[in-house]
């Protein structure tokens, strides 16, 4: 009887050991979804990061916000701050980490013109509300002297779905032209008055490089990556600024307030890239619910931690802007907010 009562207990602590060893391998699998901004850098920094395998589902910032609002990911992440309405969702106060920040460029496909076209944020809201509908109108000719413009109609491409790109750009349209601001405003899903839907960067690409006349919104590493050509676009001091990570840098050094929600589109440097944004990962600031263990909860504020200093080392060659030491700062101090059953997470 007392070696079967042995060989009972060693079978039990057999199996408590192969459970916890289960739950530690679950505490250091993270998933996140959202942005198809950032996906170039996470990919980069998720591979090179040794403490935990990250899973980052690519498929677009509000989908990312409604995968976390399901608490179906670790963190979401969005190059838009929460709406109202995606705050109340939530059911709980979310936090908004900066990760990097990056441009968004018009591109375009317009036979026998290779040439960094000029444009106003007022003529591309035109252009998106369908009010300019000629590559040759005179408002395009006027800010592109000398480029051959054919009477080619031009043909709108936008997001299909909830974009953080869309909110971008968006913003910008609605801080530079007043009639964008009164009939679509900013949304990461407007009612587009005009043109085509492409899903995702991929799908926006294929349109424009398959459709004359194009004009589409990309990331600008995805536009340096896919060979498309992109406009010059002016900035509030009135220089037409080529995208470059240093003009976006620029536009991003700003003051960033204590929740790090903030626009740098229409930026006041003169220097600056108009189109340019933070994207931000997403977590609960309470990590004590589904049954999340602490060690995962830690495991997310360590990788987090990671993205904000070791991992800023990969913006450039990816064509993103590392974060100032403001925002670095700021993104620290939202580190510090998350806690655990009310409690502050050691790292």
């Amino acid at each position: 009887m007392k070696l079967v009562k042995i060989l009972k207990l060693a079978v039990v602590a057999i199996a408590t050991s192969g459970l916890a060893l289960s739950a530690s391998a679950q505490d250091n699998e993270l998933t996140g979804a959202g942005s198809t901004f950032i996906n170039p850098l996470f990919s980069k920094i998720f591979n090179d990061y040794k403490a935990a395998k990250v899973n980052y589902q690519s498929v677009g910032s509000g989908a990312g916000i409604q995968q976390l609002t399901a608490k179906t990911v670790d963190f979401g992440d969005s190059d838009a701050p929460m709406n109202d309405d995606q705050t109340k969702a939530a059911g709980a106060p979310v936090l908004h980490i900066p990760m990097a920040s990056g441009a968004v460029v018009i591109t375009y496909n317009i036979p026998g013109v290779t040439a960094s076209l000029n444009l106003t944020g007022k003529d591309i809201a035109d252009i998106y509300l369908g009010k300019v509908t000629k590559w040759n109108s005179p408002e395009i000719a006027a800010t592109n002297k000398g480029v051959n413009l054919p009477d080619l109609p031009i043909v709108v491409i936008h997001r299909s779905e909830s974009s953080g790109t869309s909110f971008i750009f968006t913003d910008f349209l609605t801080k530079v032209n007043p009639e964008w601001a009164t009939k679509v405003g900013k949304n990461a899903a407007p009612n587009w008055p005009a043109g085509l839907g492409g899903k995702g960067s991929a799908g926006v690409e294929g349109l424009v490089k398959t459709t004359p006349g194009a004009i589409a919104y990309v990331e600008l590493f995805y536009a340096i990556q896919t060979k498309m050509l992109y406009a010059n676009v002016q900035n509030k001091s009135g220089k037409f600024i080529k995208p470059t990570l240093e003009a976006t840098t620029l536009a991003s050094n700003v003051t960033i307030p204590a929740d790090t929600k903030v626009s740098v589109t229409n930026t006041d440097n003169p220097a600056g890239y108009p189109i340019a944004s933070f994207t931000w990962a997403l977590i609960y600031k309470e990590q004590n619910y589904n049954g999340r263990s602490l060690a995962k909860a830690t495991a997310l504020l360590k990788l987090l931690e990671f993205n904000i200093h070791e991992g800023q080392k990969e913006c450039e060659a990816l064509s993103y802007a590392k974060l100032s030491p403001a925002a670095v700062k700021a993104a620290e101090a939202v580190l510090k907010e998350a806690t655990y059953g009310g409690k502050p997470i050691k790292l």
